[in-house]
């Protein structure tokens, strides 16, 4: 009988409300990605990429003109060189980048700090490596960082913290103070960031990302992870990129050759042409997505629910207290077959949900879709 690593972990949340979605014909607004088209330069230039031949082995640490395609897109858009040789490694996916971060630095006993609500991937990869994974939950109201709880959390064991801003589900975005009180707990305990950054370029009302790369002390102990699929709007293409010191890069690349051994080569073409041709195209995201947010809460202005507009990512929290008191998970099954749209509960997201009354929406949609979404949840 086989005994089960991950006895707890089930089907994730995102593919049952999918699943759920597609069986009740309901608007999809609960697993994120895009439901419009990529840019057609990047589709025409991968399927350029596979009639060119390009479709064996690349390099396992990536393509390098893609690596040098990073390398320019963070010094232009975070001002810091990156060694494109021993710093960048191209991932399938981010999730894969991050998982194999954790097994190259996690030990059996060594405890890993997790931010609640967390995305679901990083306690599995935790507990595969062996660590335990000690969450702390993120303050109730803004979803920032509690330091002084995040402090008490550390012990002898604690080997690393993984961060994620902007955040997923809740949109937050970390200060520069955040970051400078990461910079003392992480120096004075001598401890390693796994960081999280998908949505870098997705952050609103003329806020600012603030990178673990732009900080010369976070920089020397991070991981840093980021997603081709989120910035180009191509999440089937499970390719991304982890930044990281060279002697991190060297210990992700020993375990990520024998997870995945490479990224999808005529990806990795496409995405290196696009980015040499488009530079400019992430910093048209931030505008583009805040639209979309702001199109989608204007229009449920009637509705019953309330909210505070999310600071960064293509996620919005909707409270919806004044509506029901039942708890999260039912009510998102309940309305995707009443009322005919799919979204997720924050509760699942946590090791200790507290009484949750959020469901988070995502607005990486058509206008269409946003606008037909928001009427149905104005008639509730």
């Amino acid at each position: 009988m086989l005994h089960s690593k991950l006895p707890q972990v089930g089907t994730t949340i995102f593919t049952q409300m999918s699943a759920l979605a597609q069986t009740h014909e309901a608007l999809n607004l609960s697993q994120g990605f895009p439901d419009f088209a990529a840019p057609e330069a990047l589709c025409q230039a991968l399927g350029d990429a596979a009639c060119a031949g390009h479709n064996q082995y690349p390099p396992m640490a990536g393509l390098p003109t893609l690596r040098e395609a990073v390398a320019k897109q963070v010094l232009h858009y975070r001002g810091v060189t990156v060694d494109p040789e021993h710093e960048i490694t191209i991932v399938p996916g981010a999730t894969e980048g991050i998982f194999c971060a954790i097994q190259a630095a996690i030990n059996p006993g060594d405890e890993v700090i997790v931010l609640d609500p967390a995305y679901d991937s990083y306690e599995p990869a935790i507990v595969l490596a062996g660590g335990v994974a000690v969450h702390v939950p993120l303050q109730a109201e803004t979803f920032l960082p509690d330091w002084a709880r995040i402090a008490d959390a550390v012990s002898a064991r604690t080997r690393m913290i993984i961060i994620n801003t902007p955040h997923n589900p809740c949109g937050s975005i970390w200060s520069a103070a955040d970051m400078a009180a990461l910079e003392d707990l992480v120096e004075r305990h001598d401890l390693l960031i796994c960081s999280d950054e998908v949505y870098e370029f997705l952050v609103f009302d003329a806020q600012s990302h603030h990178s673990v790369l732009q900080y010369p002390v976070l920089r020397a102990r991070s991981f840093a992870h980021f997603s081709f699929g989120k910035t180009f709007s191509v999440t089937g293409w499970k390719t991304g990129y982890c930044i990281a010191p060279p002697a991190l890069t060297q210990e992700l690349r020993k375990v990520h050759q024998f997870v995945a051994f490479v990224a999808v080569a005529p990806v990795q073409h496409a995405l290196a042409q696009f980015m040499a041709n488009n530079p400019e195209y992430p910093g048209t995201l931030a505008n583009f997505y805040q639209r979309k947010r702001d199109l989608f809460c204007n229009a449920l202005t009637s509705s019953q629910f309330q909210w505070r507009p999310t600071s960064g990512s293509f996620f919005q929290l909707l409270d919806y207290s004044a509506l029901s008191d039942a708890p999260d998970h039912r009510l998102c099954i309940d309305w995707t077959g009443q009322h005919g749209v799919a979204s997720i509960p924050i509760s699942v997201f946590y090791q200790r949900p507290p009484v949750s009354r959020y469901l988070r929406f995502c607005f990486a949609k058509s206008d269409q879709t946003l606008l037909a979404a928001a009427e149905r949840l104005c008639a509730i």
